[in-house]
Parts: C-alpha cells; sequence; structure tokens
C-alpha cells in the first residue's frame, strides 16, 4: 500500500506508518454504531440543582484545594464557515446581481453599526442600495478592508462597550479573571491556535492585556499551542486507496478536534475549564457565566473528593460494603453499571479502574429546537454502561431504538466542560489512554476539483474523554451564546 517515498513522508511529519496503515482500515471497515440505553435525561443523567445545591458547589469550588488552575481555549481554524453566506452574497453583487432584503448580506449592510466592528471611518454612512451592500461585504471579507474571511474568531471583533471594543480572545482574558484566578493572581489560559495566525493572536492580546492586568489586578500566564501535524489523518479516495496529489504524495488533512487531546495531556494543571473561542457574551451576561462556570468546578471537586475518597479506602480496606456502596454511587451518580465479576478481588479491581480515571463535569443546556447530537447512556464494549456525548453523526439513523431515544433527548452539549487531570496520588494522567479509538466518523470531502473521504479522530469531548468519569449538569441557556455566523453578534447576548 505504502511505497518507501510515502513511509518517508509519513516519518517526516511524526507519524508512524503503522498508525496511517490503521486508518486506512477504518476507512475500509468503518466505525461501530454507538449502542445507545437511552438520552441522558434530568430523570437518569443529567444533574438539576436548586439554588441551595448551585450555592454549596459555588462555595466548594472557592475553598477547595487545587494544584492549579487554567482555561483550555479551541481557537484554531478561519473563521470562514462565520462569514460563508457573506461570501455568497458577495459573488451575487459582484456579478451584478442584488440582494432580497432577508438574505443575510443585505442584513448585515442594514445593520452594520450594530457590529463592534464598525466604524464610520471605513464603512462611512449606511445607504439602502445594491452599491453599498458591495461596499459593506467587499470591506469586512477583502484584504483592502478588515480581511475578516480569512482570520481567526479570536481576533475579530466582537462586542462594543463605552470605552472599548473587544475581540473573541479579549472576552475570554475577561472571563478568566472572573472565575479562573489561581491564588497567587494568577490566570492560566492555553489557547489552541494555528501557527499562521500566532501573529495575530500575540498582537490582539498585547494591545489589551496589560490594561487587564492593571484594571482586574491579574497576571495572565498564556500559552498558545498548536494542533501536531503528526495528529492529521490521511486522505482516501472513493475505493478506500490512499489518496494521492497530482505529484505522486500522499494528502494528509487536520482530524479536527479530537487531536485536542494531545494538546490537553500537555497541561499541568489540575482542574481545567474548557469553552470555545466564540462562546462568549457581553461582560452584562458575566454575572451568571462566572456563576455557572464555579458551580461546574464545585461540582467536579466535589466529585474528585468523593472519588479519591473511595480509592483511598479500596487501598486500605476493600470490604463488601465498600464495594456495594461503590457500585450503587457509580450507577446513580454515574450512570455505570457494573458488569459481574467472577471473584470480590476481581470486583475490586474493577471498581479501582473505572473510580481512577479522568474526570469531566459537562454543562448542559435544555433542547429547545429538534433534539440532536447530545448527552447519552451508552453501553460500552466493556459491558459498562456510561455517560457519553454523541454527535448525530455517531447514531444510526436505521436504528429504530436509537431514533427513539435521540426523540428523547432533552438537553444537548455546549461545549462547556470542566476536567480534573490528576488521579488520587497526585500523577497526571495520559489522557491518551482514555481515548476510544473506534469513536472517530467519515466525511465527504474534495481535493483540487477530487472527491475524497477524510477521517475525523475521535473528538475531543467525545470519544477523545470516552473513557473518563462522567457527569452532566443543567446549565442556563443564557451561558451559552456560540457565534456561528457573523449575524450571531446581533443577538442580544452580543450587544451592549
Amino acid at each position: 500500500m505504502f511505497n518507501q517515498k510515502d513511509i518517508q513522508q509519513i516519518q517526516e511529519r511524526g507519524a508512524d506508518p503503522r498508525e496511517v496503515s490503521r486508518q486506512v482500515d477504518c476507512f475500509r471497515n468503518g466505525f461501530p454504531w454507538m449502542k445507545i440505553v437511552g438520552p441522558a435525561t434530568p430523570e437518569r443523567g443529567i444533574k438539576v440543582m436548586d439554588p441551595a445545591a448551585v450555592k454549596e458547589a459555588v462555595a466548594y469550588y472557592k475553598k477547595a484545594d487545587i494544584h492549579g488552575k487554567s482555561k483550555f481555549v479551541p481557537a484554531s481554524g478561519a473563521a470562514s464557515r462565520m462569514f460563508k453566506d457573506m461570501f455568497g452574497g458577495l459573488a451575487k453583487l459582484e456579478g451584478g446581481e442584488d440582494l432580497p432584503a432577508d438574505a443575510p448580506g443585505a442584513k448585515l449592510a442594514a445593520r452594520i453599526k450594530d457590529f463592534a466592528f464598525y466604524t464610520p471611518e471605513l464603512f462611512g454612512e449606511p445607504e439602502d442600495s445594491a452599491a453599498y451592500r458591495l461596499k459593506a461585504l467587499r470591506l469586512l471579507l477583502k484584504e483592502d478592508g478588515l480581511a475578516y474571511g480569512a482570520k481567526p474568531k479570536g481576533v475579530l471583533k466582537f462586542h462594543r462597550y463605552p470605552a472599548e471594543v473587544r475581540t473573541a480572545i479579549a472576552e475570554h482574558l475577561v472571563e478568566a479573571q472572573e472565575y479562573m484566578r489561581n491564588a497567587d493572581g494568577t490566570c492560566n489560559l492555553t489557547v489552541t491556535i494555528s501557527p499562521e495566525h500566532q501573529a495575530l493572536f500575540e498582537e490582539v492580546i498585547g494591545a489589551v492585556k496589560e490594561a487587564y492586568e492593571k484594571r482586574y489586578g491579574v497576571k495572565y500566564n498564556i500559552k498558545f499551542t498548536f494542533q501536531d501535524k503528526a495528529t492529521d489523518t490521511l486522505a482516501v479516495d472513493p475505493d478506500n486507496k490512499p489518496f494521492r496529489k497530482a505529484d505522486g504524495s500522499l494528502l494528509f488533512r487536520p482530524a479536527g478536534h479530537g487531536a485536542l487531546i494531545h494538546n490537553l495531556n500537555k497541561v499541568e494543571d489540575e482542574l481545567v475549564s474548557i469553552k470555545n473561542i466564540d462562546n462568549v457574551a457581553h461582560e452584562k451576561l458575566l454575572p451568571v457565566t462566572a456563576e455557572y462556570k464555579q458551580v461546574l468546578m464545585g461540582v467536579a471537586l466535589q466529585l474528585r473528593d468523593r472519588i479519591f475518597g473511595y480509592l483511598k479506602q479500596l487501598d486500605q480496606a476493600p470490604t463488601v460494603q465498600l464495594c456495594n456502596e461503590i457500585e450503587n454511587f457509580l450507577d446513580k451518580t454515574l450512570c455505570v453499571q457494573m458488569p459481574l465479576a467472577r471473584s470480590e478481588a476481581e470486583r475490586v479491581e474493577m471498581l479501582r479502574a473505572k473510580l481512577n480515571r479522568p474526570i469531566r463535569v459537562c454543562g448542559m443546556v435544555r433542547n429547545e429546537g429538534e433534539p440532536g447530537g447530545g448527552p447519552y447512556v451508552i453501553a460500552g464494549k466493556d459491558g459498562c454502561t456510561s455517560l457519553q456525548i454523541l454527535e448525530s453523526v455517531q447514531i444510526n439513523k436505521e436504528d429504530a431504538g436509537a431514533m427513539a431515544a435521540m426523540s428523547r433527548a432533552t438537553h444537548f452539549n455546549p461545549v462547556d466542560l470542566v476536567c480534573c487531570l490528576l488521579d488520587y496520588k497526585g500523577n497526571h494522567f495520559d489522557l491518551l489512554k482514555y481515548v476510544d479509538p473506534e469513536a472517530g466518523f467519515i466525511s465527504s470531502k474534495s481535493f483540487e476539483g477530487r472527491e475524497l473521504k477524510a477521517l475525523e479522530l475521535p473528538g475531543l469531548w467525545n470519544g477523545a474523554m470516552s473513557d473518563w468519569n462522567t457527569l452532566f449538569v443543567e446549565v442556563p441557556s443564557a451561558t451559552f451564546n456560540p457565534v456561528k455566523t457573523v449575524l450571531d453578534l446581533l443577538r442580544p447576548a452580543h450587544q451592549q
């Protein structure tokens, strides 16, 4: 399948030819469907907290012993999808065709003053004309204007304030100081970016960092991390043969956010908050955002301390009564039902293995639209059930039971996670040992007009964290304010 030149190319990328061969097998054999037991709901699988429990969790977080904490912000890639409709509108305008009033490009031009990136010097006074719509979209997207269509979301201006305009990454800095400070007054942030965007990030962060440190009395420690080229996956043609470029070389593609488990694995802090770059709101919503981040962290630390307590007891005196208590805890709290053991000694080791894993607590928002990917209880290959976050592409649409579970789903995943990365002895978990390699998926793409199949690694909060101790907690919809398209910036959460 691979010649000597191929092997050299693979090794120069830092990859293992055996792993690349395994990727080809994945294309040929596909991935197994997840065996869904049912959706995670408030009845089983999602923790819904009353005001007293919320207050208790926040207090627990504030007094807990934590060996360092940091914020992990996936921010790789350009914002091209955010402006897809705008590029379409620009093409029509450049072709001499005007846009109807309800077209995305027309809406943007009509409300251009409501965007934080608007300045009268650049965009002038808005007009209801095709010429102005053309001007607005060109200045927004092209190099002679803001060139936003080719820049990462993190450096785009999201929010306007009386005395300043903030980019998405600037809002993350403000958020971090509110709920992620270490005892010494530092705030640690790990931001995943593409190497070609580092100068842009350094520029926009450099413009505000010193001022924010003075304003909020904080010291920011910001690390940029890149998705390792060695984690890119091989593309194949429609016949599942390695896709070759015109020069005969193999084509590798970024393997999705699941590759970031390698970056997360290098974070040394114990408590890590994960939140996507585009899920930030205007500071008017910071009180509720900060409160529920602290709730998630408090719940994670409560879970950590209970699990650590059980592990220490198992080390000292693993009684039948203790094993019964642990099994009940795993079932009632984490939806983990254990298979029968052949002996008490095996039972103790099975329980120890289930307890001694990385911890994640995931915020879940009530689904007010069509049910889709989100929180489910699944049956695993080891005979245990567990809580998992599934994308809709991982659910077999021809399985009546799976579709029934999907229709009963009440919540979806807003990518609002808190992780505990140290074990009960203070050692850092090797996160790569807890990935389910069979939780990836295959998508159809193209390269230079030719069809290909692309392989996505198990998503960071999907299969990459499959074998973690997982707890789902309901959070208010006000904490979920993603900017998937530029028009989302017109929503109340992003306006003054």
